[in-house]
């Protein structure tokens, strides 16, 4: 009879035969601890690319010193100083009340102020931005909490375009960019707000409501009033200022550096001139409450173009676009911002033809 050996149980050997765990790697592949090296990295890097950037121009002073006192330089450093000068103190009070507005008054305040009939909110929307200093990047955001408290989406969109256009510092600061054509305060009023009015009007008759998305909170909700007030402040001066400055050095290369004749030759085709700049407010992206100082230093141009720059700017530029893009969606963005476009030039012209 054959003796079958019974082979020992690995409780008897002390050998454990279940599978092995997997052991972690050396590196955890979570982002999140990955990237916090990365960031701690640049983080250091910052103060030796700063002083490597120092000691380059220390080096380079003398060739720097040379440029700088070119005849063009000189001119672009005329142009540019004075649009920052002109422009700063409208942009820092634009940026104060934006936040205040955006922090202290709450949204459903609107929602209580418009009217039911959503044809009629649409010019009240558009006619309270004329009241409520902020500039675009502030309009949006609010525009997003208006829709999401319940207010009809042509009337917050109306109120997206109007506020950054129309209210009183941007008026202001039309007036003393322009002081010899008051008009064009008046032009800009009427020409911003028909084209809001006209546009929330467009959307209440052919817009749809699954193209608009708005976010599920507001970014400083959940914060103290102070902190949201200087978030906000921090957040526009960063950005606003950032645009101001490239507006600016724009303004100052086509004064200085491209030659005239260019200018002259796009200036003295009112088709052209009106697509040149208002494809120059798209790509420039300057706040509205510095803008004007940006359009009065182009000359060359007739009021009726540079009152295109000023309808464009604050309607639909890059930063605009992206901002609508993560506030409503890539769907509406990319439905709306074209439209935008094409009425604020159609109704710049026609405003300015009627007023200048």
């Amino acid at each position: 009879m054959a003796v079958t050996k019974a082979l020992p149980h690995p409780r008897d050997t002390g050998e454990d035969r279940r599978p092995a765990p997997p052991t972690a790697p050396p590196q955890a592949p979570d982002p999140e601890p990955g990237q916090a090296p990365d960031a701690e990295a640049r983080r250091l890097n910052s103060p030796l690319a700063l002083t490597l950037l120092m000691l380059l121009v220390v080096l380079c002073q003398g060739p720097i010193r040379a440029a700088l006192g070119a005849p063009v330089m000189q001119s672009w450093m005329t142009v540019f100083v004075a649009v920052l000068v002109q422009a700063l103190p409208f942009l820092v009070l634009g940026v104060l009340l934006s936040a205040a507005i955006a922090v202290f008054v709450p949204p459903s305040f609107f929602a209580r102020a418009l009217p039911k009939n959503p044809t009629l909110a649409v010019p009240v929307a558009g006619v309270a931005g004329a009241v409520l200093p902020g500039c675009e990047c502030a309009s949006v955001p609010v525009a997003g909490a208006l829709v999401r408290r319940g207010v009809t989406p042509a009337a917050a969109l109306a109120f997206l375009l109007s506020a950054p256009a129309i209210n009183p510092i941007v008026l202001t600061a039309t007036a003393v960019a322009f002081p010899r054509n008051p008009e064009m305060v008046v032009a800009r009023l009427v020409g911003s707000l028909l084209v809001a009015c006209a546009m929330g009007w467009l959307w209440l008759r052919l817009g749809r409501t699954d193209l608009l998305k708005p976010p599920a909170r507001h970014e400083y909700e959940g914060q103290g009033k102070g902190a949201a007030f200087w978030g906000s402040v921090r957040h526009d001066v960063m950005h606003a200022g950032g645009f101001l400055v490239v507006g600016a050095m724009a303004a100052a290369t086509l004064k200085a550096v491209v030659p005239q004749t260019w200018l002259r030759t796009a200036a003295e085709n009112p088709v052209i001139a009106v697509l040149a700049l208002a494809a120059l407010a798209v790509v420039l992206s300057i706040c509205s409450e510095a803008d004007a100082f940006v359009a009065a230093s182009l000359t060359q141009f007739s009021l009726t173009a540079r009152l295109t720059f000023l309808v464009v700017g604050p309607m639909i530029d890059l930063k605009l676009f992206a901002m609508q893009t993560g506030t409503f969606g890539r769907a509406f963005a990319l439905r709306f911002a074209p439209a935008t476009l094409a009425l604020a030039i159609v109704v710049s012209v026609l405003t300015g033809w009627v007023l200048l």
